[in-house]
């Protein structure tokens, strides 16, 4: 950043299409990876991925390996204009960082979007944009003061390692964590939360739900008198998950659900520190934004399910896409939904509180019956039965309309039979409304996620319907899409 240079990154699990999707489009110059990566307590080695994307990377001047197994030199050996990272800083002495006096809109990440459904979009950021929007978050919503320990679990793929880093600017020490956040078991988080007097804890809502799931009380079992908040985000936090936050992490904690994007590399609604934290709510819109929730017709709605917009520009608006000069897929995106306002695509409602629920993406919105329903409000109910680990919902093409659908990921001993589905439905039912009961309920194995751990209605309704998935490399686990293709129990 101090000279100018744009940054982007991806995680090191990626396949070797999946690096090529996204740094293919960028045309880099330097080229900085590892020679592996840990996970699960065991060593995954990259050399033959990382040489291999680097011969295809035609604009690249310089390879530098980073030394994390152990084997930086003798990988570096083997790629051409390659060296391992500390040799090539070796001859350099160590001096103050002198900044470039460069334009607010400079560029400074190239971000990308999921990719699920087709190659990733490149997403540029401002270095003014970016710095200042996240200074302003973390300063006033999440209340970040120097000197704090600062975590955010994530990779440095997902927008959130970008937020983490900004952390530096508010005098922030931060706190990386590599691996399974499961390894050896569910306590790893809040071990290192314990030993290194965490004040701040990221996380997402998979995670916090797993934690619930597995039986696990921090609570009772760990030193967290340092943490004064806990941060959720990745996708909605059910209420049932709020509760366990404080029932089971800790009472005396602001616990900020927090959602925005990789498109706007921070957030829209988040953690307001002086407001109430009411049970399955994010607390409000960030400072400065005109965040709203519209109607089909374009007008502002309260308790009311709509679209999140942004009415009016704001400074982390992307300056727009790589290799897109007349801005068409960039406006395409965001503001062809609403002339000229940013449509963000998720399916949102304001509360009586002045809070907001994320109902899930727009796009991945139910419509039986000619009525929108979020998947989101679906999975509030299921996965509160201690039968059912995780869920997906869709909506399915039948009979000239949309049927609801509904995947449950069963635990261990449990068979869906008849009572079981008749649970379910009640369930649904009752705490949502009969217009979310599914017309289908189908037991599977394993459920597919991105990288960053969403799990991707789009890309299972793609192959449900026989549609072609075009990128598998965005998904962490591409095989589980297989699970759901010519399953007879959607045939009739």
């Amino acid at each position: 950043a101090s000279i100018g240079a744009v940054w982007s990154s991806c995680s090191p699990d990626f396949g070797e299409q999946g690096v090529l999707d996204r740094f293919g489009q960028i045309e880099p110059v330097v080229f900085i990876a590892p020679d592996g990566y840990w996970y699960n307590g065991k060593a995954i080695e990259v050399a033959d991925k990382v040489k291999a994307v680097a011969a295809k990377l035609a604009t690249v001047r310089k390879v530098l390996i980073v030394d994390y197994l152990g084997t930086s030199t003798d990988v570096a050996a083997t790629i051409d204009k390659a060296d391992a990272l500390e040799a090539a800083l070796s001859s350099f002495a160590v001096k103050p960082v002198a900044f470039e006096g460069l334009p607010f809109s400079h560029p400074l990440y190239i971000l990308f979007s999921s990719g699920t459904t087709g190659i990733p979009k490149c997403i540029v950021h401002s270095a003014g944009g970016t710095l200042i929007q996240h200074v302003k978050e973390e300063r006033l919503h999440a209340g970040l003061l120097d000197g704090d320990r600062f975590f955010y679990f994530t990779t440095c793929g997902w927008m959130m390692w970008n937020w983490l880093v900004s952390g530096l600017a508010s005098g922030a020490t931060l706190l990386l964590y590599d691996g399974s956040p499961f390894y050896p078991d569910g306590n790893a988080l809040f071990d290192f939360a314990d030993a290194e007097k965490m004040t701040y804890f990221g996380t997402s809502a998979k995670f916090i739900d797993s934690v619930r799931k597995a039986g696990l009380e921090p609570i009772k079992t760990h030193d967290l008198s340092t943490v004064r908040t806990i941060s959720s985000t990745g996708s909605p936090l059910s209420p049932e998950d709020f509760r366990f936050v404080y029932d089971g992490i800790k009472k005396d904690v602001h616990l900020a659900s927090i959602s925005g994007g990789t498109d706007i590399v921070s957030c829209f609604v988040l953690g307001v520190p002086i407001e109430p934290v009411w049970t399955g709510e994010i607390q409000g819109a960030g400072l400065g934004l005109a965040v709203d929730v519209w109607n089909d017709d374009g007008r502002p709605v309260r308790q009311e399910k709509g679209e999140l917009v942004c009415a009016k520009a704001f400074p982390a608006m992307p300056i727009g896409f790589w290799n897109d000069p007349e801005d068409k897929k960039y406006r395409a995106a965001y503001f062809e939904r609403f002339d000229n306002v940013w449509c963000h695509g998720d399916f949102a409602e304001w509360t009586a509180h002045g809070g907001m629920i994320i109902h899930g993406r727009s796009d991945a919105t139910l419509n039986p019956g000619g009525v929108r329903i979020g998947t989101a409000e679906i999975y509030n109910q299921v996965e509160q039965m201690p039968e059912i680990l995780e869920a997906l919902c869709i909506g399915q093409d039948f009979d000239n309309d949309v049927r609801v659908v509904l995947f449950v990921r069963l635990a261990a001993g449990v068979k869906l039979d008849e009572d079981l589905e008749k649970r379910i439905r009640a369930k649904i039912r009752t705490g949502a409304s009969p217009r979310h009961v599914p017309a289908r309920i189908v037991a599977i194995t394993d459920i597919p996620r991105t990288k960053s751990g969403k799990i991707t209605e789009l890309a299972v309704r793609d192959v449900v319907h026989g549609r072609a998935i075009k990128n598998k490399e965005a998904l962490a686990n591409p095989e589980a899409l297989e699970l759901f293709r010519n399953l007879p129990q959607l045939a009739d």
